[in-house]
C-alpha cells in the first residue's frame, strides 16, 4: 500500500476538537491487553507464563527456550497442568489482533466468547488445507450424527498462509457476537465478519450456528471470554489488542444534494457558485445528472451519534488515482460537521482522514466535492465515507447497492508448473515498473526488479492477481500478489565494496541486465554484468515450498575488485541452536550450507545486514541460501 505523509493538525473550532489525519486507513485506537502481569486473565494453570522471547525448533519438535520476563505469554503443556487461558474480559462484537507463533506439530486455538474457534496449528507447508488446519474457523460437533458426519459446519480457509514453527505469524479478527431479544431467545447467529492471516484475507461474512467443537461452554450468550486453548500443545502470544464495540451505529438522515455547473477547479470555486438543481438522496452518491467525466456536488444531512467521544472519518472519493500528478489534480473534496472541517481531499490522493470529539445526538453535515476530468485508468466515480467511534463498529456510510462488475476477478495461477508474469507492481509505496514475478505450484513466489537487479518480495500462498492491470486498460495497472508478502529493502543483492566495513549501496551503477534463460523445469535464470563479472542467478523452491533457494553464480573474468553477496536485512538477526538464522523479529528465518560463516554487521539505520563475499575458484564463484518462512 502506498505510504503517505501524515500530518496532524490539532486545533478548536467552536464546540468540537478536531485531529486531522491526511491518507491514512481506519486507525481507531485498540485497547491492549497488558502481558507485565497475569492480571488480565482469570487465574491461570502452570502450563502458562510470562517471559521475554522464546524458541520453538522450526526443526524438531519438543524444542522450546524460554527467556525471563514479560510481554510474551508462552504455554508449554504438560500431562497434569494443560488449561486454557480466559480473559476477565467479556466481549460481544469486537475487533480481535495478536501476535502467536507455534511449535512444531503443536495445535491451539483462539475461542471468541470461549465458543467460536479460529484453528492456530503447525499447517507449514501444506498444500491442501482443511477446517484442522491454521486459519479455519474448526467445526461444530454432534455425537448423535452418523459416524463420519459427527463433525459438521467447519470451514477450512481460503488458503495455506501459515509460516514456519518458531516464527511470529499475526491474526486480525472481526466477530460479531449472537444476537437475543428481550426474552434470552436468539434472533441471530454468531458471524466472523472477517478474518486475516498474515495480512491475507481467509474469511468473509461467515455464519456459525453455534459453538465449535471444544469450546469452553455448551451455550450462547450475549457476552463472553476470549479464550486460547492450552491443552493440545506449545503456543506463544504477544501484543494482543482489541476495539469492543456495541450494537448502536453511526447513521444519516435527510439527505440532500445540491448539484452545481461550471468551471470548478478547486473547493473555493463553490463559492462563487449557485447550485443548480436539488434533489434528495439516499445513498452518497452524485445522482444528478452530469457527465461522468466531470460534475460537482455538495450533500448535506444529519449525522447521529450514538455515543458521546472522539469519532474517526475516511473519506475516499474513488476517481482520484493513487499516483495523480500533484500537478493535474482532477478533483478534491471536504467534509464538515457542524461548524468544524474534519477533513480535506486535497486531489494529490483521493482519500484523506480525521477525527472529530462528538456529543451523543444529531449534527449537521456537509460533504462537498467536485470531479474536473476523467483518468482512463481510474473511471470509478464511488464515494465512500467510513466512521467508527468508541464502541462503535467502524462502518461505510449510505453506500450504494451496486451491481457486480461485469468482470470476474483476473486471476494468475500456477498450478502445475512455475508461471511467470511480467508487469508493474508496489513495492514500499513505489511503483516498479520493469518487475518479473514467478509462481510455483507449491505456493512459493517472489518478484524481482529486472532494471535494477533488486530482489524485492517473497509471498507464500496464491500468486497474483491482474484485474489493476488487465481489466479494461488497467487501473493502477498494478499486478497484486494473493499470498502474505515479506517484503525486503530493495536494494541490489550483489555489488563491489572495498571491505568488509564499507556501506551496502541504494543502487549499482555497475549492474546491466542482460535477459534471463529458462530452465527445463520452466523457471528463470537471471542474466547480468557487474563491471567485469558476469552473473547468473537462480530461485528454486525446496521442501514442497517450505524454503526458497537463492543462488548466484558469478564469472569473474577480468573484474578485480571483490564482490559480496547481502543475504538479509532486519531490525535483528538472530542465529539460532539449530543454526537458522532469524531475521527481523523472526519474520522469517535464513539457512546458510554447511559450515559457512556470514559477516552480521550495523548500518547507519540502526539496522542489521548479514553479508557472504564471493570467493573465486578457478575465476568462478558461488553463493547459495536458502529462504525459511
Amino acid at each position: 500500500m502506498k505510504k503517505l505523509t501524515v500530518l496532524l493538525f490539532a486545533f478548536l473550532l467552536g464546540a468540537g476538537q478536531v485531529l486531522s489525519v491526511q491518507g491514512q486507513e481506519n486507525t481507531f485506537p485498540a485497547t491492549n491487553i497488558p502481558l507485565t502481569d497475569l492480571s488480565a486473565f482469570k487465574p491461570v494453570t502452570n502450563n502458562w507464563k510470562l517471559v521475554s522471547d522464546v524458541y520453538f525448533d522450526a526443526l524438531k519438535a519438543g524444542k522450546t527456550k524460554t527467556t525471563p520476563g514479560t510481554g510474551v505469554l508462552v504455554n508449554n503443556p504438560t500431562k497434569t497442568d494443560k488449561g486454557h487461558l480466559f480473559t476477565n474480559l467479556e466481549h460481544g462484537d469486537i475487533e480481535l489482533e495478536l501476535d502467536f507463533m507455534m511449535a512444531k506439530n503443536s495445535n491451539a486455538g483462539v475461542y471468541l466468547q470461549g465458543r467460536y474457534e479460529v484453528q492456530m496449528f503447525d499447517s507449514w507447508g501444506e498444500q491442501n488445507p482443511k477446517v484442522t488446519d491454521m486459519g479455519a474457523i474448526y467445526e461444530r460437533w454432534d455425537e448423535s450424527r452418523p459416524s463420519g458426519r459427527k463433525g459438521f459446519e467447519g470451514h477450512a480457509p481460503a488458503q495455506n498462509v501459515g509460516k514456519a514453527p518458531g516464527l511470529w505469524q499475526h491474526y486480525r479478527i472481526v466477530f460479531r457476537a449472537p444476537r437475543f431479544n428481550a426474552q434470552g431467545q436468539k434472533t441471530e447467529n454468531a458471524r466472523f465478519i472477517e478474518i486475516i492471516l498474515n495480512g491475507v484475507t481467509l474469511h468473509k461474512n461467515v455464519e456459525v450456528s453455534g459453538p465449535t467443537r471444544s469450546s469452553a461452554f455448551d451455550d450462547e450468550k450475549p457476552l463472553g471470554p476470549l479464550m486460547i486453548q492450552g491443552d493440545h500443545g506449545a503456543v506463544a502470544i504477544r501484543n494482543i489488542k482489541y476495539i469492543n464495540y456495541g450494537t448502536e451505529l453511526v447513521t444519516l438522515s435527510d439527505l440532500k444534494l445540491q448539484s452545481y455547473e461550471g468551471n470548478i477547479k478547486t473547493l473555493e470555486d463553490f463559492n462563487k457558485l449557485s447550485p443548480t438543481a436539488e434533489m434528495d438522496i439516499d445513498v452518497l452518491a452524485h445522482l444528478a445528472p452530469a457527465s461522468r467525466d466531470k460534475f460537482a456536488g455538495k450533500v448535506t444531512g444529519t449525522i447521529n451519534i450514538p455515543v458521546s467521544g472522539e469519532y474517526f472519518f475516511n473519506l475516499n472519493l474513488a476517481w482520484i488515482p493513487m499516483d495523480t500528478n500533484p500537478n493535474y489534480i482532477n478533483g478534491a473534496g471536504e467534509l464538515t460537521i457542524g461548524k468544524d472541517k474534519v477533513l480535506t481531499v486535497n486531489g494529490r490522493t483521493g482519500v484523506a482522514s480525521g477525527r472529530i470529539k462528538l456529543e451523543k445526538g444529531t449534527h449537521p453535515l456537509t460533504l462537498t466535492y467536485f470531479k474536473s476530468s476523467a483518468y482512463w485508468y481510474a473511471r470509478s466515480n464511488d464515494i465512500t465515507l467510513s466512521v467508527g467511534g468508541p464502541g462503535v463498529a467502524y462502518t461505510a456510510l449510505r453506500t450504494p447497492l451496486r451491481a457486480e462488475e461485469p468482470v470476474s476477478p483476473i486471476l494468475v495461477k500456477a498450478p502445475n508448473e512455475p508461471v511467470m508474469l511480467r508487469g508493474f507492481v508496489d513495492h514500499q509505496g513505489r511503483k516498479r515498473t520493469h518487475v518479473i514475478s514467478v509462481g510455483e505450484p507449491v505456493g512459493t513466489n517472489y518478484s524481482v526488479d529486472l532494471r535494477r537487479g533488486d530482489f524485492l518480495q517473497i509471498w507464500r500462498g496464491n500468486f497474483m492477481e491482474a484485474t489493476p492491470m488487465w481489466h479494461g486498460r488497467g487501473e493502477t495497472q498494478l499486478s497484486v500478489p494473493m499470498g502474505s508478502v515479506i517484503q525486503f529493502s530493495g536494494k541490489p543483492s550483489l555489488t563491489f565494496l572495498a571491505d568488509a566495513n564499507a556501506a551496502w549501496p541504494d543502487s549499482n551503477a555497475n549492474y546491466t541486465y542482460q535477459g534471463y534463460d529458462v530452465s527445463k523445469a520452466g523457471r528463470p535464470i537471471f542474466k547480468y554484468a557487474l563491471g567485469g563479472a558476469t552473473v547468473r542467478e537462480a530461485l528454486e523452491p525446496e521442501d514442497n515450498g517450505r524454503k526458497l533457494a537463492h543462488t548466484f553464480t558469478v564469472n569473474a573474468g577480468q573484474e578485480t575488485k571483490e564482490i559480496w553477496c547481502r543475504v538479509a536485512e532486519g531490525n535483528d538477526i538472530t542465529k539460532l541452536p539449530n543454526g537458522l538464522y532469524a531475521i527481523n523479529g523472526k519474520q522469517y528465518y535464513i539457512e546458510l550450507p554447511g559450515k559457512v560463516k556470514p559477516i552480521i554487521r550495523s548500518t547507519s539505520q540502526n539496522t542489521k545486514e548479514m553479508l557472504l563475499p564471493i570467493k573465486a575458484k578457478s575465476n568462478a564463484g558461488v553463493v547459495k541460501y536458502s529462504i525459511v518462512w
